[in-house]
């Protein structure tokens, strides 16, 4: 598979071999191939991911990586450039199968491999190469084992000789290290740490001599800084890197970059990594403005290690990434909580961590008013309430520490009181969830054991200590010779914890702690500069090692920087004293009872409260805040507030709520206002019990508002129709109804209501008309339903009528009907009515098929029956179906789902046949099933509609018959809302990739695809997102790019990327703007050599516009007297015609060519070289030698030339000479005669050079030299290529 050759070797060209340069779609691929017309099914070989350039450390492993792609299989090779790659300890080649990567490894790799190398891919149609580039970097930074050693030994804390055994673990790792020096990345941690970091990046390095450490941190600092002034304007806003709850890890920081073309490069632990603008890759960079965005995804434990931002090879940012190993022991609970109400979620982690991420539907949550995340003091337990819960609020949050996370539902129960309904309800004061006791338990559990590995770590690093220390006093006994005395550095006293910022409420105790490394130390406190001693509220503690300062009863004055000095080393910390707002418990229960008023008076709140100031005042009346009104009165001072509310009305009621807050806390109070009044009117309309012609009996709603007092009473009065008069019937009690016993039989009556409260009484409610004594029948009762169904017996239940005729129901009357049968008969006796709504018919014989109607009774009579019931057997009731078998997706879109299975079997006496079957979804972020069918369906196949794109459901398919519901079955996994996944592919049979568009018209690029799920559709121009003015429209199938004006400067390759999770297609057209080239200046003409005459032109205005503009010359004679093409495609402004007889008159026009067309031509003068006719005379004179030979000399020179990347280049001079000279073409001395990339042609003298497609590789001096007999002479040029 692989073979080894040099890189300058020439590939032999079969006989009848061509080759055709072509375009690759992975940038920086040449393809050569080599038959005219590729077989069908055969192609080219071609590079699916190159191999990049490597920047990487000396020592480390080098590896270049490519996968390539081709029918028939390609075969690859690498080589170097200046070079051999034959040692196989040294350059290993390696296929994976499984991948289908080709590797070239380097491992220990030398600054001597340093190199340019190439990777070839060939089959016998064709080759691919493509170059990639080694840079390897010397090291020097070495590290003292035995220093190392002696430090750690001396450590007497816990925390301390863990860290030791970790530096020692470390240690032993590197043997990369120089004597007496310190690790890298000890000075790059510090150079981009805070100063809070400092005491922890030296104890993981062992580093004590923290004044050393300060002082060559600041020479470091100064020489960095320097550094990157010379390629970074401004650098702030350095953020280590973090990891976030999408699984990402992410850092950031803000430059201004001197040269906006400056390589940004990203390193991990010394080695280059490549990333991409595309976040969707594994290191990605975001910039927006200033602003840089290094992400990491797919986070796994390999990727921890220090992470460095280099620009043009200085050193701009680092940040360690360290992955906490953590679990959770306990992990948070679904949580059922009423409206209104805490929640609370709890959870126990396996090691401390001072932060945990908390998320809620998909968005990280922060301490503020809506959520409390506390932690305890060994730092295990974690917790989030959830503050006022409401129906918003449910749903799933979950807790992520490292890669770990768990997750569980929030439910709000909703408060079904009918009389909140419309109205806010109180706040509530319990909690709901949270894990108490147990959870402390399992805490207390695991930190004991955290204790008992870290006494355990600390006593197996002393004995490793004592063992190092007995050797090396053994070896110090039996040494002979002379002797150098050990150096064992003393660091003296240190803080093994230092102080921490504290903040206190004033009034409140505060408590500043630090911890020396020696029990027989005394320090100094300090504050603002002052010493600090003893006194009424400050106590100085000394607890063995431990040191406290503790301040009573914090006063503003209290507040200030503290710093504690022990043996010359120092710690410091800040203390803040807040004065948040506060309220007087008694005040605050006084202010917490509701107040109650009549309408119409006022209202007055009142609360004092304490706090720094300025306080901001707010009054809320049911969440709307007051502002000063004409009702609306507020006064607000220092230590007080009052809200004075006149002219209170009804709807004014509800919670009054307080809330102050200053730069150090919000408080809040509640209570309630209750304004009464009297009730509204009673509701309507009233519903009619009994209209007989002896009474009337109805009934009507309570008022809609009952002003805050319960209804005493309602009075009525009753008019007959008819007459004008009120008859005053009084108070008939709380109840909202009415039985009138003194009617006339066919007599109208109309009624007045009003409600009574201890407020007063309400406006009437007047009734419609309503007669006494009417015939009336009952309506239809619904039809009756099978409850259950047996050999001997059928037991029904029917609702009762809607209308029951104005009175009361006395029965009803059954009848049923055998099927196939016009009669029904009668199932209960006419005189004996059934009183009850159900009824066990058992006049039935068995295997008989039955349906049953029902018609309601009154004092009227039986009214129409119902519709009738289903029909039924009369047997035993059925077994449940079994499960559904082999449950399939047969089809899917974005929003329908086709299914299909095969009916349960049947087996007797445990299931019976399915009759039906319900088709059952259930969205992922949901928890209930939910039925797609409102009655079983008897097909095994169905399609369910509506469903949301791209949305992810459980589905599951039941099957039922008269014996109830079979066991659902249920799909292996979940689905998603879309159509079979399809890998994005261009649909249109022919797709152009060269357009050229006349400047100032419109540019259409339409392409087609197919793909599934729904793709992210990208277009770039020349790598880089499109201008604004281009306009994109995009649909599921299709996307149009538009240039509605097109300017020269839109000239360039357009590239549509459609990505998908399936997969990527990338397709490029070339879109060149232009315009009819205008005519060049003028020609002149001028004969250099006989025979021959040399044709030059001023250039066309358009040439520096166009990088494609090209000329060509015609020529008429005398005699021919037609124009013919003399010369084509040329890009220069000189060329020479052959075969210029004598005697002939010669025109040349000369015309400008682009892409859009030709321009008119410049004409030259007329050419004529005269023919002498001399008479014949013949003289012989004395024979002599004649010698014709001279030396080569050029009468034509080459012009430097400059070329765009990808176009031709033609390059012609002009040789004399006898013999005729040998030509040869040289670039950079590297002759080119035989390289059959270059087209080189010797017509008459005139010696030509035609480069197909100009790469940045031509870049150069080219030579042509002339020789023969007589000398040699050379000419050279220059050849720039543009990007």
């Amino acid at each position: 598979m692989f073979k080894i050759r040099k890189a300058k070797d020439e590939e032999p060209t079969a006989p009848g071999q061509v080759r055709i340069k072509k375009r690759s779609r992975v940038p920086g691929v040449m393809i050569t191939q080599f038959v005219e017309e590729l077989p069908e099914g055969m192609t080219t070989p071609d590079f699916t991911r190159k191999p990049i350039a490597l920047t990487i450390q000396e020592g480390k492993v080098a590896i270049f990586r490519a996968i390539v792609c081709g029918n028939p299989k390609p075969t690859v090779t690498w080589v170097r450039n200046n070079g051999e790659l034959d040692d196989p300890e040294r350059y290993k080649m390696t296929f994976d199968t499984s991948s289908g990567e080709y590797q070239l490894q380097m491992p220990d790799v030398c600054v001597d491999q340093a190199d340019t190398y190439k990777c070839f891919a060939s089959n016998e149609y064709g080759k691919a190469v493509v170059t990639a580039t080694l840079n390897v970097i010397e090291v020097g930074y070495k590290k003292s084992r035995a220093m190392q050693q002696s430090r750690t030994a001396i450590r007497e804390t816990p925390e301390d000789f863990k860290k030791a055994l970790k530096n020692k673990i470390e240690l032993d790792a590197k043997e990369e290290n120089k004597e007496g020096e310190i690790d890298e990345r000890f000075w790059e941690l510090l150079l981009s740490a805070e100063k809070k970091d400092y005491e922890s990046i030296c104890a993981q390095f062992g580093v004590t001599d923290f004044r050393w450490m300060l002082k060559k941190l600041n020479e470091k600092k100064k020489e960095r800084e320097e550094e990157q002034e010379k390629v970074v304007e401004r650098l702030c806003n350095l953020k280590p890197i973090e990891l976030k709850p999408s699984g990402a890890a992410e850092f950031e920081l803000e430059m201004s970059l001197k040269d906006p073309t400056s390589k940004v490069f990203l390193y991990k632990d010394g080695v280059m990594i490549p990333f991409s603008p595309d976040t969707e890759v594994k290191h990605g960079l975001k910039q927006v403005g200033k602003k840089f965005v290094f992400s990491i995804n797919g986070v796994n434990p390999e990727d921890a290690g220090l992470y460095q931002v280099e620009v043009d090879g200085v050193k701009i940012f680092s940040t360690d990434f360290k992955i906490p190993n953590v679990d959770f022991l306990v992990k948070i609970q679904e949580v059922k909580a009423l409206e209104r109400e805490d929640a609370v979620f709890e959870c126990v982690l396996s090691h401390p961590m001072t932060k945990i991420t908390w998320t809620g539907k998909n968005l990280t949550l922060e301490q503020g008013d809506k959520y409390d995340i506390t932690v305890s003091e060994d730092m295990l337990i974690h917790r989030l309430v959830v503050k006022d819960c409401l129906q918003l609020d449910k749903g799933i949050y979950a807790a992520s520490a490292g890669f770990k996370s768990c997750s569980a539902w929030l439910v709000v129960e909703a408060d079904d009181d009918p009389n909140m309904r419309g109205k806010k309800k109180a706040r509530r004061t319990t909690q709901a969830g949270g894990g108490g006791a147990d959870l402390l338990k399992i805490a207390q559990e695991q930190q004991a054991k955290l204790q008992k590995e870290r006494d355990e770590l600390v006593a197996k690093v002393r004995a490793e200590a004592e063992a190092a220390a007995a050797a090396a006093a053994e070896r110090k006994r039996v040494r002979t010779g002379p002797l150098v005395p050990d150096t064992v550095i003393d660091p003296g006293v240190y803080f093994t914890s230092g102080l921490s910022d504290v903040s206190a409420i004033i009034g409140t105790d505060a408590e500043l702690v630090c911890k020396l490394s020696s029990e027989d130390c005394d320090g100094v406190w300090y504050k603002d500069g002052k010493e600090i001693t003893a006194s009424d509220n400050i106590c100085l503690v000394k607890e063995g090692a431990y040191h406290k300062l503790i301040v009573k009863n914090c006063k503003e004055e209290d507040a200030g920087k503290y710093r504690f000095e022990a043996d010359g080393r120092k710690t410091e910390a800040v203390l803040n004293v807040e004065d948040p707002p506060r309220i007087n418990t008694d005040d605050l229960s006084e202010f917490s009872k509701p107040v109650t008023i009549k309408t119409g008076q006022n209202a007055t709140f009142k609360l004092s409260f304490v706090g720094r100031e300025p306080l901001k005042i707010q009054w809320y009346n049911e969440g709307e805040e007051q502002l000063e009104d004409t009702n609306v009165k507020i006064e607000k001072s220092s230590t007080h507030s009052r809200l004075l509310l006149t002219k209170c009305q009804r709807k004014t009621s509800g919670e009054i709520k307080i809330k102050i807050k200053n730069e150090c806390g919000t408080t809040e109070a509640i209570t309630q206002l209750i304004v009464l009044d009297k009730p509204t009117p009673p509701q309507g309309p009233v519903e009619i019990i009994e209209s007989s012609a002896s009474c009337i009996d109805f009934k009507w709603r309570p008022p809609k508002d009952n002003g805050g007092c319960p209804i005493t009473n309602y009075i009525m009065e009753r008019q007959q129709i008819g007459r004008n008069s009120w008859k005053k019937l009084g108070q008939i009690g709380p109840e909202p109804k009415y039985r009138d016993t003194d009617v006339d039989h066919g007599r109208k009556y109309c009624y007045h209501i009003r409600a009574e409260t201890d407020q007063g009484i309400s406006e009437m409610m007047e009734t419609d008309d309503i007669q006494a004594g009417t015939k009336a029948y009952p309506g239809p009762p619904s039809a009756p339903k099978i409850i259950s169904a047996f050999k001997d017996c059928i037991n029904l239940a029917w609702s009762p009528p809607s209308n029951t005729g104005g009175t009361n129901i006395l029965g009803y009357n059954l009848e049923k009907r055998k099927n196939g049968s016009n009669l029904w008969g009668p199932v209960n006796p006419p005189d004996e009515p059934i009183r009850d709504k159900k009824y066990a018919v058992k006049d039935v014989v068995e295997g008989i098929e039955y349906e049953f109607r029902v018609a309601a009774i009154n004092i009227s009579g039986a009214g129409e029956p119902s519709p009738p019931s289903e029909f039924v057997f009369a047997r035993d009731p059925k077994k449940p179906p079994g499960k559904v078998i082999d449950l399939r997706v047969t089809d899917s879109t974005y929003s329908t789902l086709s299914l299909q299975w095969t009916k349960p079997k049947e087996e007797e006496g445990v299931q019976d046949e399915a009759k039906g079957y319900i088709v059952e979804l259930r969205p992922a972020e949901n928890p209930e099933w939910g039925r797609c069918t409102s009655n079983a369906i008897i097909m095994t196949s169905y399609t369910i509609m509506g469903l949301k794109s791209m949305a992810m459901y459980w589905v599951r398919v039941v099957a039922t018959n008269e014996g109830g519901d079979g066991e659902p079955q249920e799909l292996d996994n979940y689905i998603i809302a879309m159509p079979p996944p399809v890998r994005p592919r261009f649909t249109d049979r022919k797709m152009k990739s060269f357009m050229v568009v006349r400047a100032g018209n419109s540019a259409r690029v339409n392409i087609n695809f197919e793909a599934s799920p729904i793709p992210k559709i990208t277009w770039l121009k020349d790598s880089m997102p499109v201008s604004k003015n281009v306009t994109v429209s995009n649909s599921d199938i299709s996307s149009q790019l538009i240039i509605p004006s097109a300017e020269r400067t839109d000239t360039g390759i357009y590239t549509i990327i459609v990505k998908n999770l399936v997969g990527q297609e990338t397709f490029s057209v070339e879109i060149r703007v232009t315009d009819d080239p205008k005519p060049p200046g003028p020609v002149d003409l001028e004969e250099n050599v006989s025979g021959t005459v040399t044709i030059s032109w001023m250039p066309s205005p358009d040439e520096k516009r166009d990088d494609r503009l090209h000329y060509m010359i015609t020529k008429r004679d005398s005699v021919k007297r037609t124009w013919q093409i003399v010369a084509d495609r040329l890009f220069n402004n000189k060329f020479t015609a052959i075969n210029i007889m004598p005697g002939r008159q010669y025109h040349f026009r000369v015309y400008a060519k682009n892409d859009m067309g030709v321009s008119k031509p410049s004409e030259s003068a007329t050419w004529e070289v005269e023919r002498k006719k001399e008479k014949f005379s013949l003289t012989l004179p004395e024979s002599k030698g004649c010698s014709f030979e001279t030396p080569p000399a050029f009468s034509v020179p080459l012009r430097m030339h400059t070329s765009p990347e990808t176009y031709e280049c033609y390059m012609s001079c002009a040789v004399t000479g006898n013999p005729r000279p040998h030509v040869t073409w040289y670039r950079n001395n590297i002759s080119l005669n035989t390289n059959t990339n270059y087209y080189i042609t010797n017509t008459c003298g005139v010696c030509s050079m035609v480069i197909l497609r100009v790469g940045s590789k031509d870049n150069g001096d080219y030579t042509v030299t002339a020789e023969n007999p007589l000398g040699r002479v050379e000419c050279s040029t220059k050849l720039t290529v543009k990007d």
